[in-house]
């Protein structure tokens, strides 16, 4: 990490807090949301058998893998 100071005004400050504030409520959503369909997924797994689907997913997806282990619980996992 680089040392030193900066100069911005107030305004500019509280912006920059306010945004820090929206991006950690945005991120617990995303949990929740990436937590709620795990579980639909891991009912639709019970159900029927989604693996190729899931392995096609897996093959395109840049960002995420989508992994059931052998009790039919789906984890999704960041690349």
């Amino acid at each position: 990490m680089v040392k030193g100071q900066v100069t911005m005004n107030l305004e500019d400050y509280h912006t920059l807090l306010d945004a820090k504030i929206k991006t950690l409520e945005l991120q617990e959503k995303s949990d929740i949301l990436l937590k709620e369909l795990q579980v639909f997924l891991s009912f639709i797994v019970t159900r029927t058998d989604i693996s190729p689907y899931i392995v096609e997913f897996n093959k395109q997806s840049k960002s995420s893998v989508i992994e059931i282990d052998t009790n039919g619980t789906v984890k999704i996992q960041k690349k």
